[in-house]
Order: structure tokens, then C-alpha cells, then sequence
């Protein structure tokens, strides 16, 4: 078995563009078999199960089902390898990451396939989110976490140093199944710990094959993978020998692993809901905020624009709303209100729905029934409450799991639309008078997690920033991540952060 680190192999970069061509050629193969990955193999499993197309409902290919036994030896030799890659220098670990990175490049258009058929987003919000691992890897792997001098006296000097933690196990969630599950997999590894990933079981393929695709670059053990059922977190959460756990999901069960992981004074970073407020001052350029009603998003350029991160429109129906810092509750000033819903409805109304691999869909399905029959049941909430919708409001019957995008109109904060996350295409847009009214009715759900505020006075936009109860705020933007800035949530999105130099120190013994 080869894997390239300087220290083992001094052509370490002729070995990678070998395997990385290697890796390109059989493509095809590659991407149709799926394998646990435990100490740099491929394991097969004597259960299996299968993930669903949510745009046609077609059963995707088997995946294993972990045991116990499968776990606690994925556990086993992770301890193992924690022992070889942490004391490897951090620019053999870099070097490692960076040319693992490269293969994941080489590999981009199978793996943005494969995204689209277990996840059901379009493929260019696919290629998005793949294009957007492979900077993450280089952009997580260049940051470095500098010892902090606390004295340097004539009597002593005290160094503080953030060591790994051993052994951490991801928990990834299926909205984002590459760049979630990179984000943490390079923070562990970059900082010499060992992982392992455990994919949601509506999503396992990609995160498999990422497992796989890091054999040749990595010793065996540190970078593993398993597939499993509803018991598999359960297991990892409460397993002695794993240290860290790392999760992205809901809040009810980012409570439920606090709880375990408590039993084994395990370290937890929880990335969990959120029910992201965006608030509209008077004065914004609404040509500027929201597409024209018209535009052809048959064009690449306008497919790319939606994906702008200064546009309102795509950050409320990127990936079918299923986005955990998203916009989901729309405040507008009253004075702009009207003419704000109005353009806002007719471009959302242009916005093609439908099966992702068609190239000018922008929402594809939502990606589970369970999801699909939530977001049909606030549907029905919009009649059952007397509501309005400016768009939308109904399901119509498909073949897949598809929710055409819904706007409802000024519903009262106390609406199951403004209090729920949709986690689907289902916006409610608000109506504010003052300041200390939208900040007060903005703080009021209890989760924290992202925000925005929209404003050419940026006086009055960070003044308003300011008071937002949320881990990440942004002023005329949203949603714009980068793999040097950290986010979390506040209140009940979690606690601790992702990304960043903060990021790395979360596994990391301070």
C-alpha cells in the first residue's frame, strides 16, 4: 500500500500525480462499488442498505451497515495511527493534504455527479459545493495554530501549545455531505488526529468515496469511514475510545450527543439548527437585492449570479432551502414592503423546479420523505392559520420529492412558518416599523445561528448587526463562508465553531 508523506517517500509528488491519473482512469468503477473504509481498506459488511434518488424516488446502489465490531476495530486502529501521524511535522501533514486535495480535484465531475444522485441539488450547486471542498482542504491545511507566549521573564517563560486530542469521530449531515464532511475531516487531520466519518444514511456515497480516495495519501487508520444505521452515532457517541466528537445536524439530537458524550467527558463541536433573521432597511437597491422577474436562467452567467452571495433571492432557495444558515425569516421595512414582495415573487416564480441533472434547474427535490411530508404539513398550516401566500402554497404531485418555492405574506410572528425551520422552499416575509422592534422580534426564536442585515447606511447596518443574538452576522451578505473564518451558533445552534484557526483549536488539548 502506498501513502505519501515526505518522511516515507522522498518522490512523494510523483507518487501522487501516479495515483491521482490512476485514480481519473478507473473513475468509473470507483464511483459505482461502496465500502466502509477501516485501517486503509475497503470492508464490505453482512447487512446493507441503500440511500434514495429524492428526484424519482430509484433506490441508489448498497452501502455497508457498521457493526459494533466493525466500530470498535475502526476505533482500534485509529488509536493506532493517531500514534504515527501526530508526530509527523505539520508540513508533511500540509503536503499530505494539499495533494489529497489535487486528487479530489482530478475527480470533481464524478463526485458532482454522484452528489446530485444522492442528494438531489442541482449539479451546478453540486460542482459548488465539491469546487468548494477542494479550497477548503488548502485553505484549512495553510492555517497554522502559533504557540501563545503567556510570560517570558527573566524567571520563566510559559508557552501555551495546543496539542491533538487522538482519536475524533464526524458526524455529517445530508444537506452538505462533501464540504461538511471535509471541513472537519482536514481540521482533525492538519492538527494530528485521527477520524472517523460517519455519513448520514440518506447520503453515504460521497463521503465514502472521499474516504477512499485518501487511502494512498495517508497512513492506515487515520482517515476512515463508516456507513451505518440510526444505532451507528448512538455507538460513536458513547465509545471510550473516541475523544472528539464533531456534529452538524438538528438540535435535538446535537442535545442528544452532548448528553453521551458527557458520560466520557468527550469534547463536542455541535453545529445544529438555525432560523436565520435578514433585515431589509429602507433604503437598499432592490434592483441590486433581487434578479429581475425575467432574467434567463439558461445562461450560465445567471446561474452564477443566483449562487451571489449580495443577492436575497438564492439565499433563501439555494439547495431547496435546505441550508442550516440560510434565510429563513425575510423582515422588510414597511416602507419598501409591497414593492419588495412583489419583485421578489416574480423572480422566485421564474426559478425552474425539478430533477438536478436538467442544467437550468435551480431547487431540485428536498432530499428525504421525511422532510418532504414536514414541509407538506406547514404547507397546510398557510390555509389552516389564514394565511397569505405571495407564492406558492401548494404541492404538486411529482415523481420525486419536490416543493415548489412558497412565500407567504406577512404572516404574524407567532405562525408556524416564522417559528419552525422549513428546512424546505417556505418563506415567510415580514413586515417592521423601528429598530427596537425587528431586533426584538429577530431574537426571539431560540436559535442563534446566522444573520444579516441589509443596508446602504452602514452605520444603521451595524448598529442593527450588533444586537443580533447569532454565531455569524453579516451586513449586505450572507451565507459567505471561507475556510479561514469560524462560525457557530449561539443559544440552541450549538456551541463551538467550525473553520478557522478557532476551528483547529476545538481539536486540539488547550
Amino acid at each position: 500500500m502506498i501513502f505519501v508523506l515526505a518522511p516515507l517517500c522522498r518522490h512523494s509528488m510523483a507518487c501522487v500525480h501516479q495515483i491521482a491519473c490512476l485514480t481519473h482512469d478507473l473513475a468509473n468503477v470507483f464511483l459505482q462499488n461502496f465500502f466502509n473504509i477501516i485501517n486503509g481498506e475497503t470492508v464490505s459488511s453482512a447487512v446493507t442498505q441503500h440511500g434514495i434518488n429524492p428526484a424519482n424516488k430509484e433506490p441508489n446502489p448498497p452501502v455497508p451497515v457498521a457493526s459494533p465490531a466493525e466500530l470498535d476495530k475502526a476505533v482500534a486502529a485509529a488509536q493506532v495511527a493517531f500514534e504515527q501521524w501526530s508526530p509527523f511535522p505539520l508540513e508533511d501533514r500540509r503536503k499530505a493534504l494539499f495533494a489529497y486535495s489535487d486528487a479530489l480535484n482530478a475527480e470533481k465531475d464524478g463526485f458532482t455527479s454522484l452528489l446530485t444522485k444522492e442528494q438531489g441539488k442541482p449539479l451546478s450547486q453540486a460542482a459548488m459545493e465539491v469546487e468548494m471542498a477542494v479550497a477548503w482542504i488548502k485553505g484549512l491545511a495553510s492555517l497554522e495554530i502559533p504557540e501563545v507566549v503567556l510570560e517570558n521573564s527573566s524567571e520563566r517563560k510559559i508557552v501555551q501549545r495546543f496539542t491533538p486530542i487522538g482519536v475524533a469521530a464526524a458526524i455529517v449531515p445530508w444537506n452538505f455531505p462533501v464540504l461538511l464532511a471535509i471541513g472537519k475531516v482536514v481540521s482533525a487531520l492538519i492538527t494530528g488526529n485521527s477520524i472517523i466519518v460517519k455519513p448520514s444514511p440518506f447520503t453515504p456515497y460521497t463521503a465514502l468515496k472521499l474516504t477512499e480516495l485518501a487511502i494512498p495519501f495517508v497512513p492506515p487508520g487515520v482517515f476512515q469511514a463508516l456507513s451505518g444505521d440510526d444505532q451507528l452515532g448512538p455507538w460513536m457517541t458513547r465509545h471510550p475510545g473516541i475523544l472528539k466528537v464533531s456534529f452538524t445536524g438538528s438540535t435535538l439530537t446535537g442535545k442528544r450527543i452532548a448528553l453521551a458524550g458527557a458520560e466520557t467527558f468527550k469534547q463536542c463541536t455541535l453545529e445544529l439548527g438555525g432560523n436565520d433573521p435578514a433585515i431589509i432597511c429602507k433604503d437598499v437597491d432592490l434592483d441590486a437585492l433581487v434578479p429581475k422577474g425575467d432574467q434567463n436562467l439558461g445562461q450560465v452567467e445567471d446561474k452564477l449570479l443566483m449562487l451571489d452571495p449580495t443577492r436575497v433571492a438564492p439565499l433563501c432557495f439555494l439547495n431547496s432551502s435546505q441550508v442550516c444558515m440560510m434565510i429563513k425569516r425575510l423582515y422588510v421595512h414597511e416602507s419598501i414592503y409591497e414593492a419588495f414582495r412583489d419583485k421578489l415573487a416574480a423572480h422566485v416564480k421564474t426559478l425552474p423546479v425539478g430533477n438536478g441533472v436538467q442544467p437550468d434547474v435551480f431547487l431540485g427535490p428536498v432530499q428525504t420523505e421525511m422532510q418532504y411530508n414536514k414541509a407538506r404539513d406547514l404547507l397546510s398550516s398557510i390555509s389552516a392559520e389564514g394565511l397569505r401566500p405571495a407564492l406558492g402554497g401548494t404541492v404538486e404531485e411529482s415523481a420525486g420529492y419536490f416543493i415548489h418555492p412558497t412565500i407567504v405574506d406577512n404572516p404574524p410572528d407567532t405562525a408556524r412558518v416564522v417559528t419552525e425551520e422549513a428546512f424546505a422552499p417556505i418563506l415567510p416575509l415580514l413586515k417592521w416599523q423601528t429598530e427596537e422592534e425587528v431586533i426584538a422580534r429577530a431574537n426571539a426564536d431560540p436559535a442563534g445561528l446566522g444573520g444579516s442585515v441589509w443596508s446602504r447606511d452602514l452605520d444603521q447596518a451595524q448598529r442593527l448587526a450588533s444586537r443580533l443574538e447569532c454565531g455569524s452576522v453579516w451586513i449586505n451578505s450572507h451565507f459567505a463562508v471561507a475556510p479561514h473564518v469560524p462560525f457557530g451558533g449561539r443559544k440552541e445552534s450549538g456551541s463551538g465553531v467550525e473553520w478557522g484557526v478557532d476551528g483547529l483549536k476545538a481539536y486540539c488539548n488547550p
